[in-house]
């Protein structure tokens, strides 16, 4: 059976997330994800969060409660890759998460945008196999939740990109001629998880929205690593900002 003909609505799930993890009473219902290790450690630095919970990847991954603006939030460290990002959003959703904002780096196809741009991805090319468990196949997956996270970067008076992502399962395998294909579908950016993530929230029926950051370019003869691995402490707090500003409003 072909990865397009996997979605299965009917049938009974083996394993639920439910009987995987348990609920938490008073958890956060507004969850923060980021991907990368040096934003959850500039958290914990800034919040001092209380650790509530955790969950087991092949590493544990705590889960916190703290309280921003006075509005109580969550936030985990989540995994690369579709399907880990979207198990550990599985059991946020059974542990009572209900509007779960994701913030994450992205690579440029488009020269135009340039690294340092937020982006807001509306519709995410399913170049990976998590997404076709949970909906119809098709080449693309709308992000039902940009409109409303454009409308919190405007109130926030923020300079952002709309565009479509392509989600990919492998790193190492973006080459030439599917970046050129890509392109021609109207893709600016590349990254690992948005697909999944919005086709688990989709099927579980909670807010799941994504906001982007690019950090490198694929636009070019050669790599440009741009500030991959090396970001500015300032850069990075104001991602974090966007990111907790974002949620309050959700």
């Amino acid at each position: 059976m072909s990865i397009i003909n996997a979605f299965d609505p009917i049938s009974e799930e083996i394993i639920s997330p439910r009987e995987a993890v348990e609920k938490i009473d008073d958890f956060p219902e507004t969850v923060i994800a980021g991907f990368s290790r040096k934003f959850e450690e500039l958290f914990i630095k800034s919040f001092a969060p209380e650790q509530i919970s955790t969950m087991v990847a092949g590493v544990v991954v705590p889960v916190y409660r703290f309280s921003y603006r006075g509005k109580n939030l969550a936030y985990y460290h989540t995994l690369l890759g579709g399907p880990a990002s979207a198990a550990l959003l599985e059991e946020i959703i059974a542990k009572g998460g209900k509007k779960i904002l994701f913030f994450g780096s992205c690579g440029s196809l488009d020269k135009s945008v340039t690294v340092g741009n937020i982006i807001l991805p509306t519709e995410a090319y399913r170049d990976e196999g998590t997404s076709y468990h949970y909906v119809n196949a098709g080449d693309f997956i709308e992000i039902k939740t940009a409109h409303r996270l454009a409308g919190i970067f405007d109130e926030l008076g923020l300079s952002y990109r709309k565009v479509r992502t392509w989600t990919t399962d492998s790193f190492y395998r973006e080459t030439r001629a599917n970046l050129e294909d890509r392109r021609s579908r109207c893709c600016s950016v590349v990254e690992m998880e948005c697909a999944s993530v919005m086709a688990v929230g989709q099927f579980r029926g909670v807010e799941v929205s994504q906001f982007l950051y690019t950090t490198d370019c694929l636009d070019g003869q050669t790599w440009d690593t741009g500030m991959l691995g090396k970001m500015p402490d300032d850069f990075r707090q104001r991602i974090l900002t966007v990111a907790l500003e974002t949620a309050i409003r959700l």
